[in-house]
């Protein structure tokens, strides 16, 4: 749980509505704060009159003004009587003088954190300050600022700006960044109202070079630029435009040249009207070859699972055919049982067939067995009605195919020997906890002859895949009254080593 979510668990008066927004605020803020080149430090007001910490983030390209995180500490009494103000007034504070409770100096500001509330059509009503954000700017290394600092403290004010009236975070913007997200550092532009590049980062300017663009970008309209590097067999997604124009926070992939950049938009707003936009870019082609790469690889592996199936199915019907043509009762039994093992296994391989996971639904997995083996079985016993409660969970495939191949074998001995041709019921039920996984196979049969556990093949194979592949145990005991009970627990831990 976040020091936000057990703050507000604590302080029950921050609606969830509140929460929201500020999960959304200080899941964005590290690139204010690498463009503020401060820290940051979200304030929420307590039961008792005081503010607390609950968020810090540092500037990634300069110094820190902490050398420790204050979540979770009260404001500090130089602190408290300009975050007091800010909250209070619902305006914005700079501190007159630096601040020395540090080792270095520091310069303070102070802004409200406001909740944008929309209404109909484009009318927009903001909610009174809910918490308080401060910037900490470390003022003792003090040098001439160069022209990229500027645009990036300008930036920063901006978007500090934007938090104080419910501009930012934009809940519009799309959720689940993907890998390769761009960061300030990457490359930052910034455009104006019409999409006219006022600032190219170096970082930026190389990042559209790689795409194939020689030339001065600054000045130029950055939608026309990128529109004259997508031709041909260039590949560029549909909401580029809106992207390079810092019209949505939105973002979006374009390849070009043998390279692949991604952008995002961030539009900059001022009393909620566009000024204009920063948009970050990354050259993200070596990470966007890798996820190809893993694609392939998943394809690949789903496909061998694929034929691993089919291969095994066809083995099966091989088995069917032989015992159907075997003159014996003995021999036409043993290749039945081995066909049902044969099966059981494909399913496994079925399953991990359809997913990118090389984890399978077990709950599935053993419902297509279960329903398997009783209808093979039931053509030469009587009616079986099996029944299956509780839950396995998700398990790697390294478990999945010795656990199945097991219960099969469980399931099997139930019908044919537990009840003996006759009408019954057999029944599987899985437990599973932090520990272990608990399940029990029974049947209301005639029990163990004598309590005796039975040394053929299928109980050889099932410890062997129980207690030597599972490192679990297993138990058979005879019911009170008629009908045998399998217990078998494997310890979790030993079904995550497998996979």
């Amino acid at each position: 749980m976040s020091i936000l979510s057990e703050f507000a668990e604590k302080n029950p008066g921050l609606v969830t509505e509140d929460l929201d927004w500020l999960h959304s605020l200080i899941g964005d803020w590290q690139m204010i704060a690498d463009m503020a080149l401060a820290d940051l430090i979200l304030w929420l007001p307590t039961n008792d009159g005081q503010y607390e910490a609950v968020a810090h983030a540092r500037p990634s390209g300069s110094p820190t003004a902490f050398a420790h995180d204050l979540i979770g500490h009260r404001a500090r009494e130089e602190w408290a009587s300009l975050i007091d103000q800010t909250y209070v007034q619902g305006v914005g504070h700079v501190s007159k003088n630096p601040d020395w409770t540090q080792h270095s100096p520091t310069r303070l500001r102070a802004v409200p954190v406001r909740r944008a509330i929309r209404k109909e059509g484009d009318h927009i009503e903001t909610t009174a300050p809910i918490a308080v954000v401060t910037r900490h700017t470390n003022v003792a290394e003090s040098r001439t600022p160069s022209r990229q600092d500027l645009v990036f403290l300008g930036c920063a004010s901006d978007l500090l700006d934007m938090i104080a009236v419910g501009d930012f975070p934009d809940l519009s913007a799309p959720t689940g960044p993907r890998r390769g997200a761009p960061r300030v550092s990457d490359g930052l532009i910034r455009l104006d109202r019409v999409g006219e590049v006022l600032f190219a980062s170096p970082n930026a300017i190389s990042a559209y070079n790689r795409l194939g663009f020689d030339g001065e970008i600054e000045g130029r309209n950055l939608s026309d630029v990128t529109v004259t590097l997508v031709t041909g067999e260039s590949i560029a997604d549909e909401s580029l435009p809106v992207v390079t124009s810092g019209k949505a926070s939105w973002r979006a992939d374009v390849e070009g040249n043998g390279a692949t950049i991604t952008l995002r938009a961030i539009p900059l707003r001022r009393n909620h009207h566009r000024i204009g936009a920063i948009v970050l870019c990354r050259d993200v082609s070596e990470v966007r070859r890798q996820e190809q790469e893993l694609l392939t690889k998943d394809a690949t592996i789903r496909e061998i699972h694929h034929r691993v199936k089919n291969n095994l199915q066809t083995v099966s019907s091989l088995l069917r055919i032989q015992s159907r043509r075997t003159q014996t009762e003995e021999a036409r039994a043993a290749l039945l049982k081995a066909m049902r093992r044969v099966e059981a296994i494909a399913v496994v391989h079925d399953t991990l067939s359809e997913g990118l996971s090389q984890s399978v639904d077990f709950d599935e997995v053993f419902e297509r067995v279960l329903r398997l083996i009783t209808e093979v079985a039931s053509v030469d016993t009587g009616k079986v009605y099996p029944t299956f409660s509780g839950s396995f969970g998700e398990l790697p495939s390294a478990s999945a195919t010795p656990l199945a191949l097991a219960l099969t074998e469980l399931v099997t001995n139930a019908v044919e020997h537990g009840l003996n041709g006759a009408d019954g019921q057999v029944w599987v039920k899985a437990d599973r906890d932090e520990q272990e996984l608990r399940i029990i196979v029974g049947d209301d049969g005639g029990g163990l002859p004598e309590g005796k556990v039975g040394s053929g093949l299928g109980t050889q194979i099932v410890r062997t895949l129980i207690e030597g592949e599972l490192s679990g145990a297993i138990d058979w005991h005879t019911l009170t009254g008629s009908g045998t009970e399998v217990t078998i627990t494997i310890p979790v831990r030993s079904l995550r080593s497998h996979g």
